[in-house]
């Protein structure tokens, strides 16, 4: 974990980094190449609860654990060296919390070894739980929010054009609104979609 490019980061400074990441005020977590975290340091165990062991995607919210999977996975595979952007993950009570993730690819010898994430929390978001929506539903409500017509995301989906219909209309009941442009809104306000 303490070696970069330029060498082992420990002689040069002297210590421990262990001591200094448990120190952070945020949370931040390290998982291994298989996605099992590693390390929590204390706010992180606060904020998402004891998670040492288990698969980092197991604290990602449903609708986020994609983005978050593809993030690590790139990073796993030397594609991406560091990432920031938006999610949703689980609180140590189940409650939904808004972050923005920063993660870094850790290297041991220039192999990929793991990955660093530092977790930076919103505020909360309302009270109440978010509507259950079905993968597909969620699925359509991003195509939505790309301004696809109907016929654009039966065409991406190869589905029938009254079969979208239909599960737009589902999506609307379930998020108890009215129109599509009040689904995305409510959609993003939800942190359902980016």
């Amino acid at each position: 974990m303490a070696t970069t490019a330029s060498g082992d980061l420990r002689p040069w400074l002297g210590g421990d980094f262990r001591a200094t990441l448990d120190g952070l005020g945020i949370p931040a977590c390290i998982s291994d190449r298989r996605g099992v975290v590693r390390w929590q340091n204390p706010r992180s165990l606060e904020v998402f609860g004891r998670k040492v062991g288990r698969p980092l995607l197991e604290t990602v919210a449903l609708e986020s654990r994609r983005a978050v999977g593809d993030s690590l996975a790139k990073k796993l595979l030397g594609a991406e060296a560091s990432s920031d952007y938006d999610s949703v993950l689980r609180g140590r009570n189940g409650q939904r919390v808004p972050v923005t993730i920063h993660s870094v690819a850790l290297r041991d010898r220039g192999r990929v070894v793991g990955s660093l994430a530092v977790i930076e929390t919103h505020d909360a978001l309302p009270a109440g739980p978010a509507p259950r929506v079905t993968p597909r539903q969620l699925e359509i409500l991003r195509l939505l929010a790309d301004g696809c017509s109907t016929d654009q995301i039966a065409k991406r989906l190869h589905l029938s054009v009254e079969t979208v219909r239909n599960h737009v209309r589902s999506l609307l009941r379930r998020m108890r609104v009215h129109s599509r442009l009040a689904a995305v809104a409510e959609g993003r306000r939800l942190g359902l979609i980016g």
